[in-house]
């Protein structure tokens, strides 16, 4: 067995100014004032904090009368000021940013200031302490749209994935989580709330390196993948199966139509753990299996799963699925012309086995941790036909999971995302009948943050029958989800 070991990706640390690194958000509040020429109150908040000065101008200019244009240069004046003369570090910043020097860890800044405010900032911090900064003169949109972050992470090198912001606003936040940073906040002068992927704390004093490296967000890309009865049907296919998990970068697959010995022949050809469910299903993992749930000699359809020890703390429960393949919707649709009533009437077996599988899964259920399902249903999505109410995807949802792929690419006659079938563009009936082409093939998911979903198809594949040498060796595309695995 490969030796496992856990690695967080902690590769920067991106750190607001105002409020987070320095006490300026009660300058800015004050400069606001000033210029308002009022008491600000609470239900100001919004578009005060964390906005920049070209929001703040043009929400002032209509109340005052003033062009906007000619209230952003007071306000950049007024803020100027207070910063030269009044800058106070926040209680363990610099503490925290000579940490993260020590462990060689980069740190940038990101602020929706302008970059004359920024500058008289870091030199106040220390410019040397930061590899990188990006201000509000530096990117078309700032806070709360990610392209702060984004282009602070391009300026280091690094993947937003792997990294911390630091805010102390509810705008700021949900800039760095739309980047899809881990996000540690600290409010300032409004709260902000507890959510997934996010820690809250009074204070930077005596926050640590080793505890930002556990709120890095580890990636976990799990793909969903029918054999094809093993993949019996093309020459060479367990060394064609290993190509296409090695090349995806899966960490995890749960498997359909296994042949029997399929999750184990191909986790110890990559030196994986793995769990196989009777003869038909099977997930292979390249992190620890901890636990398995199911029926272990399952039949043909079902459902099994096992939790996964992605890294010290982060555990996440994977279910792979198989759903009878008849009656099949699609066909009675494109073939019979049944209406919608008959169509959904037609799915009680399939949704009979969903609804076992999804009682199992909350069975085997822990508090705060995630949980996938993958699998090959057989039956198209609620979300894909405007005019069908499929029920077992319905199901699904209901149970609290998400579709990755629709996340990703919600509409569905711009991205279908087919996995049935790549090799029958025609009816295998010989008749000449076009194949209904639809997604069958899921990565749902209860938990996680999604950061990429794609279907996967290798090569060209030949139609059936002659099938034999394609270099894609079953006749589903695969479902390939990237998540980010925060602490519930």
């Amino acid at each position: 067995m490969t030796p496992h070991t856990f690695e967080l990706p902690l590769q920067a640390v991106l750190f607001d100014m105002d409020g987070t690194l320095v006490d300026t958000e009660r300058l800015w509040w004050e400069a606001v004032e000033q210029v308002a020429g009022r008491a600000l109150t609470e239900a100001d908040q919004p578009d005060v904090l964390g906005r920049p000065v070209e929001h703040t101008a043009a929400w002032l200019a209509e109340p005052t009368g003033r062009g906007a244009a000619d209230l952003a240069a007071d306000l950049h004046r007024e803020f100027a000021d207070r910063v030269r003369t009044g800058i106070v570090p926040r209680p363990g910043a610099l503490e925290l940013l000579d940490a993260l020097a020590a462990t060689g860890v980069p740190a940038a800044l990101v602020t929706a200031s302008p970059r004359a405010v920024a500058d008289v900032v870091l030199d106040a911090l220390g410019a040397e302490r930061f590899s990188a900064s990006v201000t509000a003169d530096d990117t078309a949109r700032t806070k709360p749209a990610p392209d702060p972050y984004l282009a602070a992470c391009r300026a280091l090198g690094v993947d937003p994935g792997g990294c911390v912001a630091v805010e102390d606003t509810e705008t700021g936040v949900a800039s760095a989580e739309a980047a899809g940073c881990a996000v540690l906040a600290v409010p300032s002068l409004a709260p902000i709330g507890t959510a997934p992927g996010r820690t809250v704390r009074e204070s930077l004093a005596g926050v640590t390196v080793e505890e930002l490296r556990e709120m890095a967000a580890p990636e976990l890309r799990v793909m969903s993948w029918n054999l094809w009865l093993g993949g019996s049907a093309v020459d060479d296919h367990r060394a064609k199966q290993l190509k296409v998990i090695l090349d995806s970068g899966a960490d995890v697959v749960g498997l359909q139509e296994t042949g029997g010995t399929a999750a184990q022949e191909l986790a110890e050809a990559l030196g994986w753990h793995h769990h196989r469910a009777g003869e038909n299903l099977g997930v292979i993992s390249r992190h620890p299996i901890t636990a398995r749930f199911g029926d272990p000699d399952v039949g043909f359809y079902g459902a099994a799963g096992v939790r996964i020890a992605v890294a010290p703390g982060r555990e996440v429960d994977v279910w792979t699925a198989h759903l009878h393949y008849t009656p099949y919707g699609p066909y009675e649709s494109a073939f019979d012309g049944l209406p919608a009533a008959e169509l959904i009437a037609h799915e009680e077996l399939r949704l009979a086995q969903m609804r076992d599988a999804l009682g199992r899964i909350a069975k085997s259920s822990a508090p705060g941790v995630p949980a996938v399902l993958v699998g090959d249903f057989n039956c198209p999505s609620h979300l894909d036909w405007p005019d069908v109410a499929w029920p077992v995807t319905q199901a699904a949802e209901d149970a609290g999971f998400s579709d990755s792929y629709r996340e990703v690419h919600p509409d569905p006659a711009a991205e279908p995302g087919h996995t049935w079938s790549p090799v029958h563009p025609e009816h295998e009936d010989g008749g000449g009948r076009p194949e209904p082409q639809d997604r069958i093939d899921y990565v749902l998911h209860r938990g996680l943050t999604v950061r990429d979903a794609r279907t996967l198809v290798t090569g060209t594949p030949r139609p059936w029958p002659d099938v034999a040498d394609n270099e894609w060796p079953s006749d589903h595309a695969a479902v390939l989800t990237t998540f980010a695995v925060t602490r519930m």
